[in-house]
């Protein structure tokens, strides 16, 4: 049995890793990485593998079919996160010491003010199971390429926001289109981070989920 097959069978019932229903969608998962806004990886992810409920797995599915009509693709970020990560970046927002990806992801703004305007919290839609960050690829023979968003994934500013008329046309077209498709296939958008997606009829509305990724 391989190891992808044994971390399937201890996942709980109605979760699912993308890869076995999606598995041209391209996988970066960051927070099991230090390539992230608090330079570590991040407590829970012992795997850098996107789970997510069944519903949300195959609603993307569906959105990665309908963007090879463009010749483009999907590339996931973060999905499922456990509360254990979620504490973890709770921890890390109230250490002033740790401050060396700010020029990266938060430049415009003092540490301490990125729980109070929401950029973190004590509970996250992604514990959920139904929530995905994202953006468009190339699809192979460009090299999976990302397309242009206007900012990098977890770029912590008003940039972000996915309306922002300050980034360049052809971001805001490739903005448009990755929401486009996302909102055709069942997910809502959030006003604040372009990259994030969650399933409208998400199966755990009001459960956070605290299993690991491994």
């Amino acid at each position: 049995m391989c190891a992808s097959t044994l971390a399937s069978t201890a996942l709980p019932n109605g979760f699912v890793e993308l890869s076995s229903i999606a598995p041209t969608i391209t996988e970066e998962i960051r927070y099991a990485t230090p390539h992230n806004f608090t330079g570590k990886a991040i407590r829970g992810y012992h795997a850098a593998i996107c789970i997510l409920t069944v519903p949300a797995a195959r609603a993307l599915a569906n959105v990665q079919t309908a963007l090879q009509a463009f010749g483009l693709g999907l590339k996931v970020f973060d999905c499922y996160r456990p509360q254990q990560a979620v504490d973890d970046f709770v921890a890390w927002s109230n250490d002033p010491h740790t401050q060396q990806m700010r020029a990266e992801f938060y430049p415009n703004l003092d540490k301490a003010e990125l729980f109070k305007q929401g950029y973190i919290a004590l509970n996250s839609g992604h514990s959920r199971g139904s929530t995905v960050d994202l953006t468009l690829v190339a699809l192979p023979g460009s090299g999976q390429r990302e397309l242009a968003m206007g900012t990098a994934y977890d770029y912590l500013d008003p940039l972000s926001h996915p309306n922002n008329l300050a980034i360049p046309s052809n971001a805001r077209a490739h903005r448009l289109l990755l929401r486009t498709l996302m909102v055709d296939h069942g997910f809502n958008p959030l006003p604040t981070e372009w990259w994030h997606f969650t399933l409208a009829d998400e199966p755990y509305p009001n459960q956070y989920f605290n299993f690991p990724i491994q």
